[in-house]
């Protein structure tokens, strides 16, 4: 069992490479809290980064400019230079070292640690990001809700430390590394959004927006002279009689411009017989008036019988006049333009209400075109979304890969994989 504070021996399956040795990490560097008070000169003169302007896990300094950062000017900061390593010991899962190349200030949740002579300064990084320090450095935090790690304990680290020129050659060869991992990174996320913009591309060629002409055999429709429409209710969570039954209730949460196949919470049917509610049919097409984020105007469609709560505003299939994966996709074209139509209404939670969705214009072909249609956009939305899956794998995968180069680059020296 490893115990914060007492370094961890090496063991013997682990061989070190001849002129390799097991140090602590006290041994190839110092903390050097050069204090600089609030109001003094160099307080003036020094640009002073937080914790918020280094990177996770690739150390990048995100803050080139003078400004203000929280508790600047408040309270005393550590001066660093071009020597030192900058050492976030806030959270320390989130793996934020950096290398400064210029003098500066930071809060006193980075720890400016200056390298021994014979220790090369970018090695000491690349030792400070590895799983194995940032795991270590948890095992001694302190705090549950802002974990801090105990530097004194991490200065107890035992690492394996190469001779100099030695270190030189592992930190070229991990720096040119993460580079090639930068760049397939931005490339990755570059085909992620591209794949991201199809859906709105193929919605902008099917549907024309309020004013333009429409195709031949179409029709501008108001929303509620097509369908009828109801909202849900909540009921009173004091009554315990009215929830764990075998009804679906919705909330906005779940609607994700997909089907709602199943629900988080069930009501009974005494509280759909006395709070206000309906059972909606399979294809009922529900719409959040309101919620937090990106939720206000994101749509469900209905493969099951449920109801839902007030957040939502249902509107009933109708066969003689619309298919409700066609309604559902001119929901998603119009999403943008609902939201900016809404963006003032409700004060600080914006909402639409049953009025304003009722009052909208809907284009509506032939229910055979409308049929044509949301069997195309199906298919496409199909495509799109293994599309996006590989995407997201493929950066998922490249995201992971500055670890495991770290785990490999130091393992491989030492005699493990």
């Amino acid at each position: 069992m490893t115990v914060p504070g007492v370094p961890r021996e090496p063991s013997s399956s682990r061989p070190l490479p001849n002129g390799w040795r097991w140090v602590k990490l006290g041994d190839v560097c110092h903390e050097d809290r050069h204090l600089v008070e609030p109001g003094s000169n160099d307080a003036a003169e020094l640009t002073c980064y937080g914790l918020e302007h280094v990177e996770a896990e690739t150390g990048c300094i995100l803050k080139r400019s003078r400004g203000q950062v929280e508790d600047e000017g408040k309270s005393a900061t550590f001066r660093f230079d071009g020597r030192h390593v900058l050492y976030g010991k806030l959270r320390p899962y989130l793996n934020k070292v950096a290398l400064p190349y210029s003098p500066g200030r930071c809060t006193t949740e980075m720890i400016p640690l200056l390298p021994h002579d014979g220790v090369d300064r970018e090695f000491l990084a690349w030792l400070l990001r590895r799983r194995d320090t940032v795991d270590f450095a948890m095992l001694g935090k302190t705090g549950s809700r802002m974990p801090r790690a105990d530097m004194g304990s991490l200065m107890n680290l035992v690492v394996p430390l190469p001779p100099a020129d030695q270190q030189g050659r592992i930190a070229v060869l991990l720096r040119e590394q993460m580079a090639a991992v930068e760049r397939a990174r931005v490339a990755a996320i570059t085909r992620l959004e591209a794949v991201k913009t199809l859906p709105a591309t193929f919605l902008r060629e099917v549907f024309p927006n309020p004013g333009q002409d429409l195709p031949d055999g179409w029709r501008w429709v108001r929303l509620g002279e097509m369908a009828k429409t109801t909202s849900g209710s909540t009921p009173s969570r004091s009554q315990p009689m009215y929830y764990g039954g075998d009804i679906p209730w919705v909330k906005t949460g779940e609607l994700r411009d997909g089907y709602v196949e199943r629900t988080d919470e069930n009501i009974t049917r005494q509280a759909l017989a006395e709070c206000s509610l309906s059972l909606l049919p399979p294809g009922t097409l529900l719409v959040a008036m309101y919620g937090q984020g990106q939720t206000r105007g994101r749509t469900g469609l209905l493969s099951i019988h449920a109801t839902t709560n007030q957040a939502c505003f249902a509107i009933l299939p109708n066969e003689q006049e619309f298919i409700p994966l066609y309604l559902q996709a001119w929901f998603w074209h119009s999403y943008d333009r609902i939201r900016e139509e809404t963006e003032g209404r409700g004060g600080n939670q914006p909402n639409l209400n049953g009025q304003i969705l009722k009052q909208m214009v809907v284009p509506l072909p032939t229910l055979v075109e409308q049929g044509q249609i949301a069997a195309r956009l199906r298919d496409q939305m199909a495509t799109i979304e293994k599309a996006r899956a590989a995407a997201e794998a493929e950066l998922h995968t490249i995201n992971v890969l500055p670890a495991a180069l770290l785990r490999r680059a130091f393992r491989a020296h030492i005699g493990t994989k």
